[in-house]
């Protein structure tokens, strides 16, 4: 008799250790960098370039390791290196090279433990019901993250923000053990097929293309780009979001505190109804054109945050909706148009290219940001370059080929 399919399991793991290797860390952090600037005296241009600069330092180690090791290898690895930044913030002392050194040890682990391996695992397990799967294995970053945004704020008023970095930190250990005892690399380690089929699909006997092979590809380039520009003007929003509060008029402390934390609650929680409904719809449709709508979403919404100010509760909570769903699919959709463009063989090279170029785009801008506030004297200015940006994004992703799925034929 034919095992029950072990799919489940996977997805259920992958939504916890997905959502603490990567919903805690990258959704709270932004929340600490007021607090840098109060107690260290530091710019918000020198808090900003931490994330950038060990994203340039660290963006050969995607396509040089990811591709491989074992995914649950490197989530193991990857969320202790997490953990140490996290801790190593908390406990650092107003250094700026040792702030940045943190950042590099926290990048590294996102690379290793973050989308990438969460990705392949899942793209492995599912073909057919892939975007389904990868809805809900993305509803484990909003809720992680949300989780964290709920505790960020009662922690740092009771403890202080060091106790509550090192707290975060220390949390991401509780993934450990479903990845030693539950997660699996694929389904062949246990005898099985994507989906719980009696015979794998002919996907997996396409040969994965290499790096040459991809870059020579146009559309490898377009969803490169596409992805770049949209990821870019997300991070932008995320990290900025706390500064355009106090630029619009709240006062620094319990007032912008609150609405920070409204706004990433809303943001996290709205982000799992866009992954869900969006992996509904990926399973069904043109992934092409349901990943062009969720980009022109995150656009539309760059205008509603300048409107957000005290007493405007209206444009906060229409910001937040708009901006989460659009960002939760946006992350989802990457790894889901790569298996379709490229098969699921390839997925791993094409991820470890196109994540640290992401990164790039996702740590970098913000910093441009920063800068164009200061020249343009205000977030206005700044947060309509970002529109643009989101807005080229959009139609690099417009240009991209349709063709049926790789092992499906041309």
């Amino acid at each position: 008799m034919q095992k029950k399919f072990y799919g489940s399991w996977i997805v259920f793991a992958s939504f916890i250790t997905f959502g603490l290797s990567t919903g805690i860390p990258y959704y709270n952090i932004s929340f600490f960098y007021d607090y840098f600037a109060r107690d260290f005296n530091w710019t918000r241009e020198q808090i900003t370039f931490g994330f950038p600069l060990a994203a340039a330092l660290t963006i050969w180690m995607g396509p040089l390791l990811i591709h491989r090791f074992s995914p649950r290898r490197l989530i193991l690895i990857g969320t202790g290196l997490t953990c140490i930044a996290l801790v190593g913030f908390g406990r650092m002392p107003g250094v700026l090279w040792m702030y940045y050194g943190f950042w590099v040890v926290y990048t590294v682990g996102y690379f290793l433990s973050g989308p990438p391996p969460h990705q392949i695992i899942v793209s492995q397990w599912y073909r057919r019901n892939r975007g389904k799967a990868m809805a809900v294995v993305y509803v484990g970053v909003g809720l992680m993250g949300s989780l964290g945004s709920f505790l960020v704020k009662p922690l740092t008023e009771t403890f202080g923000w060091h106790t509550a970095l090192v707290v975060l930190g220390l949390m991401l250990f509780l993934s450990w053990p479903l990845v030693l005892f539950v997660l699996k690399d694929r389904p062949s380690d246990i005898g099985q097929n994507p989906d719980g089929d009696t015979e794998p699909p002919k996907e997996q006997a396409v040969v994965s293309k290499t790096f040459p092979e991809l870059a020579a590809s146009p559309a490898f380039w377009l969803l490169l780009i596409g992805s770049l520009c949209s990821i870019g003007s997300i991070g932008a929003v995320t990290f900025h979001m706390k500064f355009v509060f106090l630029d619009e008029g709240f006062t620094q402390g319990a007032e912008v505190n609150s609405a920070w934390r409204t706004a990433s609650i809303l943001i996290l929680w709205s982000s799992i109804a866009g992954r869900l409904s969006i992996g509904y719809f990926a399973d069904r449709f043109s992934k092409k054109w349901v990943m062009f709508a969720t980009y022109f979403i995150v656009a539309a919404t760059i205008p509603l945050l300048l409107q957000v100010r005290p007493g405007a509760d209206f444009y906060l909570y229409a910001f937040a909706v708009m901006f989460g769903f659009g960002m939760g699919a946006d992350y989802m959709m990457i790894p889901l148009m790569a298996a379709d463009q490229f098969g699921v063989n390839s997925l791993a090279r094409a991820m470890a290219v196109i994540l640290p170029v992401n990164t790039i785009g996702q740590t970098w801008f913000p910093y441009l940001v920063a800068h164009l506030r200061r020249i343009m004297d205000g977030y206005t200015g700044a947060m309509m370059v970002v529109l643009g940006v989101a807005m080229a994004g959009a139609l690099a992703i417009a240009l991209l080929p349709r063709h049926k799925p790789v092992g499906e034929g041309n």
